[in-house]
């Protein structure tokens, strides 16, 4: 996938059906962070896609729908909104949850009770890393310490997920993935999702675009060595993204120009069988609409095959996160 990418197929052709491999959920009553009084459900999802078939979907966690109570309980308050909104829409298939991985004391129970909550769909546990020293930089929503990742309390619980067939989402930013290495190289048996092509900043010390560029990369290069590491296509929107200072994106081909070298970067190093699309909505909602991000990805999906294409709109997310496993149950 090294030649330019295309033009955008005549806007009379049929969009073609996608899994969606990452977006949030959550009602007015429990927003998460910076998202306050506002509702962002399967109706609004659904809403977004417009014309884009959306046949199924993996919810992840951001911070939403919490329980009243007090303690790492109140965390499944929003897996059991996620199974709740999904149930019978055809969406939420699979749904990765939070919980602290250092705290291997608690974590067994409330592994227990996100499985329960789930009704049959828990598929992972994403536990934010993203940190950098830069003011301009906001750490994740958990405040993690710097080296989360690398720590060998983190290990055993990831190993807790290994042993439980559940995956580890990694969220962090590029400086973090020698981090995701020294992890996935101590839990091997892991399997490892990394979100948002790996976090490439745009902002503040990493406003030199090319230098940054130049490090994400060479980050993306060894982390792709290790066959259980998966990546997601996708989250570029962000403020301190690589997008970060850009206007609104409304034309998917201007799209596609911007966010083709992280896209083709990342593809290259993981192969389209380690890789899926993903929205990040509504996260992304402010750089361009759900439709022309995936009007964009087919835009650069035209340099690939036609079974590389189906691994990245939805034969890799479904493979990865089972998708369909609680309706074949259900039929027995």
């Amino acid at each position: 996938m090294s030649s330019p990418a295309p033009a955008f197929p005549d806007a009379r052709t049929r969009k073609r059906a996608v899994v969606d491999g990452h977006h949030h959920l959550w009602a007015a009553s429990g927003a998460p962070t910076g998202h306050e009084g506002t509702a962002y459900g399967v109706a609004e999802l659904l809403g977004d896609s417009g014309e884009r078939p959306l046949i199924e979907s993996v919810f992840v966690e951001c911070g939403a729908m919490y329980r009243a109570e007090r303690g790492p309980l109140r965390q499944v308050g929003e897996t059991e909104y996620a199974a709740s909104e999904g149930a019978g829409r055809g969406l939420c298939g699979a749904i990765v949850a939070s919980a602290d991985l250092s705290d291997v004391a608690q974590l067994p129970a409330l592994l227990d009770a996100h499985a329960l909550a789930a009704r049959r769909r828990l598929r992972g546990i994403r536990h934010t890393g993203a940190w950098d020293a830069s003011p301009e930089i906001p750490n994740g929503r958990v405040s993690p310490p710097e080296g989360l990742y690398r720590t060998p309390e983190f290990a055993r619980g990831v190993a807790e997920l290994a042993a439980r067939g559940l995956s580890f989402e990694a969220w962090s930013y590029q400086a973090q993935l020698g981090d995701i290495a020294v992890l996935t190289d101590r839990v091997p048996d892991a399997l490892i999702v990394v979100d948002h092509c790996g976090g490439p900043l745009g902002a503040g010390p990493y406003s030199r675009h090319e230098e940054a560029f130049q490090q994400w990369r060479a980050g993306i290069d060894d982390l792709a060595r290790r066959p259980n590491v998966h990546m997601k296509l996708g989250g570029l929107g962000m403020r301190v993204g690589p997008l970060a200072g850009r206007a609104r994106f409304d034309d998917p081909a201007e799209l596609a120009e911007a966010i083709r070298p992280y896209i083709v970067t990342a593809l290259e190093a993981f192969g389209a069988d380690r890789a899926m699309f993903e929205s990040n909505f509504p996260m992304d909602r402010g750089a361009y609409a759900y439709e022309t991000i995936w009007d964009a990805f087919e835009v650069i999906a035209q340099e690939a095959t036609a079974a590389e294409q189906d691994l990245l709109f939805g034969d890799t997310a479904t493979r990865v996160y089972r998708l369909g496993i609680d309706a074949e149950l259900d039929e027995r």
